[in-house]
Parts: C-alpha cells; sequence; structure tokens
C-alpha cells in the first residue's frame, strides 16, 4: 500500500519558510515537490516526501519549531472535504470517531489512539511507517492540529490538563510558541506525543453542533468519498503521476506499491489493453502541456517534476513525442 497524505498536510509551509528568511523551493524540489504542486490541497503526494521535507527544512532553518509554526496558521478547514461534519458532531468523542473514519483520507500513515486512565484520557498519535523515519516536524504539526480540533469542538476558553512530547525541551526562546498553542503544562522527554484531558471534556455538548449539517456533510462524504469499482489502469495512473516528481515512476515500484508482481501488473495491464510505457507517456504528455501552460514554471522544473534527471533527456522526449522543443511551444 503506498504511503500518501494530502497536500493540505503542507498547509503554510511555503509562508513559514518565507518568514524565517528561506527560500522553500530548493528543498521542495529535493524531495521530488514543487510550490505548484502545493497549489491543490486535495493532491495526493508521498507520506515520506512530506516527513522528510520538514524534518530537512527545520534543519536547514535552524527552526526547531518549524512544525508548531505551521499549526498555528491551521484551522479545521484543512482537513478537507470531512471538515465540515467533524466540526458539527454532538460531542468531541463523536469528532475524533470521525476523524478516525477519514483519517486514511487525510493522511495514511498517522494513526490516532485514545486511552483512558482513570478520570483522564490521553489523545496521541503515532505514525505507522514500513520503515521508521525522524517525524519531529511532523509529529508537533499533528499535535497542533489534534489541538485546534478540540478547540473548535470544545471552545476557545478549554483547555487540556498536559501535553506530552518525546522530544527533548526546546530552548527557551521557542518555548512560546508552546504555550501559545497549547495552554496547559508541558512534558518533554516523554513516551508519547499526546493530549491529556479530562474524560468527561469528551462527552460536553458541542455548542456548534447541527446535526442538520453534519447529516449534510455525511451525504455529500457519501457520495463523493464512498469506494467505486476501480481498474488497475486507474490506480497505475495514479501511482505514475504521485511518483514521477521523485524520479520513481516505474513498473517495479508501482507493482510493489499494488503489493504484485511485475508480471502480475503487466499482465493485467494487457488485460485491459494497455501497457505501463503506454501510461507513463499518456502521464507525460498532458502533464507537459499543463506545466508548459504556466509561465511561472521553468522548463528546468518541468523536466523534473516529469522524472528526468536532465533537461537534456526531456527535451529529447519532448521533441520526439511533439515534434518540436518544449520552448518553441512557448512561443
Amino acid at each position: 500500500m503506498t504511503e500518501l497524505v494530502r497536500v493540505a498536510a503542507l498547509s503554510g509551509y511555503i509562508e513559514t519558510m518565507q518568514g524565517l528568511g528561506l527560500d522553500p523551493r530548493p528543498l521542495l524540489k529535493e524531495q521530488g515537490l514543487s510550490a505548484d504542486l502545493l497549489v491543490n490541497p486535495e493532491q495526493l503526494i508521498p507520506a515520506r516526501a512530506a516527513i522528510r521535507l520538514l524534518e530537512r527544512s527545520a534543519a536547514e532553518s535552524g527552526c526547531p519549531t518549524l512544525g508548531l509554526r505551521m499549526a498555528e496558521g491551521r484551522a479545521l478547514a484543512n482537513l478537507g472535504a470531512s471538515s465540515l461534519l467533524i466540526a458539527h458532531q454532538p460531542t468531541l468523542r463523536h469528532a475524533l470517531t470521525a476523524l478516525q473514519e477519514f483519517r486514511a483520507r487525510i493522511n495514511s500513515t498517522l494513526v490516532l489512539h485514545l486511552e483512558d486512565i482513570g478520570q483522564e484520557t490521553v489523545l496521541h498519535e503515532d505514525f505507522a511507517l514500513r520503515r521508521p523515519e525522524p517525524v519531529r516536524q511532523s509529529s508537533d504539526l499533528a499535535l497542533g492540529v489534534l489541538m485546534r480540533l478540540c478547540t473548535e469542538v470544545l471552545g476557545s476558553d478549554w483547555s487540556p490538563r498536559l501535553v506530552c512530547f518525546s522530544h527533548q525541551a526546546p530552548p527557551a526562546a521557542e518555548l512560546p510558541i508552546f504555550s501559545r498553542m497549547f495552554r496547559c503544562p508541558l512534558q518533554f522527554d516523554n513516551e508519547i506525543n499526546g493530549i491529556v484531558l479530562r474524560q468527561a471534556d469528551l462527552d460536553r455538548p458541542n455548542q456548534r453542533a447541527d446535526d442538520q449539517l453534519a447529516r449534510h456533510a455525511r451525504q455529500l462524504l457519501d457520495t463523493v468519498m464512498s469506494p467505486t469499482d476501480r481498474t488497475v489502469t486507474q490506480d497505475v495512473d495514479q501511482l505514475i503521476r504521485l511518483l514521477m516528481p521523485a524520479g520513481r515512476a516505474s513498473i517495479q515500484n508501482c507493482a510493489a506499491s499494488m503489493g504484485m508482481t511485475v508480471r502480475t501488473l503487466q499482465r493485467l495491464l494487457d488485460a485491459d489493453g494497455t501497457s505501463f510505457t503506454a501510461l507513463l507517456n499518456e502521464a507525460r504528455m498532458q502533464l507537459a502541456t499543463q506545466y508548459l501552460a504556466n509561465p511561472r514554471m521553468r522548463i528546468t522544473d518541468i523536466a523534473g517534476m516529469l522524472g528526468y534527471s536532465s533537461i537534456g533527456a526531456f527535451s529529447r522526449w519532448h521533441s520526439q513525442v511533439f515534434g518540436k522543443p518544449a520552448r518553441a511551444r512557448r512561443c
């Protein structure tokens, strides 16, 4: 199964980096991403690319609170189509259940746990990655977003009992952002990243709840996001577009992501009357046309977005397919 996350997971990244005085474009490119790719919040991207981007950016900027700075600007709406349903649940417990239900469509690698301990409940989130990755910035971001959700449901006057972090305490100069975000005692070097709240808070009425709006949101989600019969060709086409910017759009990687052998994937594509090479070429043709129509995108960047390691290789492919150089299509 491919580890995917919505582009919305990086909402506020560019603005935060610019606020720190850094150009985010080289760091995005390093992870096979681009500023143009971040325009569509519903676009799916490899989760590892997003996680590594935040860690590299924090190191490059020397800012250990990058994830929290991004969380400060978040709203519940950043959760996408499910945000309306979550916001209008009758209690926080119902809202968290709705979040768990749609978590795979928001971030397939982040798992929310609720653990009751006496009169308290611990909300903690873990990244379920096939291979371990440093996730400090992503964990802080996820915890900040979870705090925003709780506050949205329980009201701005609510605060948790305690918030725990598995990493060390930041420098004293960085502590104010933790205080602004969580408004409660903090504990560092803990075993988990989590929010400790009174168990009764889970069942406090949500003053903003609207049953009619919640039913309407549920109907929309059932219509738009319900599983549909997808062909292997459609799945491969989506994987190609996800893996291409990182230069990983190969039949071997697609087959591995789908849990099958290359030979099995070739046979299934043959049955659909197509091939991996044809799908890859079609995706590149469509995206090349789309990208070249955007005057803000440099041809060098377009070559990278289409999985080419050099502009020369991209130019040769473009001339062969379209009968003219890429630059000529912009004249």
